[in-house]
């Protein structure tokens, strides 16, 4: 299984992002393709310089338990994420109103923080879901941007700071 054959495959797709869930193809082994912690895409130690590359491989990239997998309709090959395979790191509002915000990966995938698209607190990180159930890690500048903003709500626990988005309030934890 080499890079080529995937993009070969890949590039047959018509739709924007393919439909990984619904396929099944067997198990073909693992790559020695690495998604490093700060978002970087490396093949057999060397980074991927083109974009475009890197874009169409996280569209067949799915999360099975704790592994992660490139999925084509006819084969299936483990790849390694040392945390995130994205990385949030531009976000904006959407209307004037301040109520939506979109935030945007590494890889210009843009949504809404939303229900459908949270924030959630792993081990003191910070994540939000891209898709499915991929994950992007909150950039450090993105975090201290929501956190300059955010509003601090009084609980019984303490005092909360949170944003929100698409009448969804989000926690970016206690201050004490």
């Amino acid at each position: 299984m080499s890079l080529e054959s995937i993009a070969s495959q890949l590039g047959q797709s018509k739709n924007k992002l393919p439909p990984v869930d619904e396929w099944d193809p067997p198990y073909c082994g693992e790559m020695n393709l690495t998604i490093k912690a700060n978002g970087e895409w490396f093949y057999q130690g060397s980074i991927f310089k083109r974009l475009s590359l890197v874009k169409l491989l996280a569209s067949v990239l799915k999360k099975e338990g704790d592994d992660y997998f490139l999925v084509t309709p006819v084969e299936k090959i483990k790849i390694q994420v040392e945390d995130a395979p994205f990385i949030l790191t531009n976000w904006q509002w959407q209307d004037k109103q301040q109520t939506i915000m979109q935030v945007c990966t590494n890889l210009d995938d843009c949504f809404i923080l939303d229900d459908q698209h949270p924030l959630s607190i792993i081990n003191d990180n910070y994540y939000v879901t891209v898709r499915r159930n991929l994950l992007a890690k909150v950039h450090r500048n993105v975090y201290y941007q929501w956190v300059d903003m955010a509003q601090e709500i009084t609980t019984e626990k303490g005092t909360k700071l949170v944003i929100t988005s698409a009448k969804q309030q989000f926690s970016l934890g206690y201050i004490n």
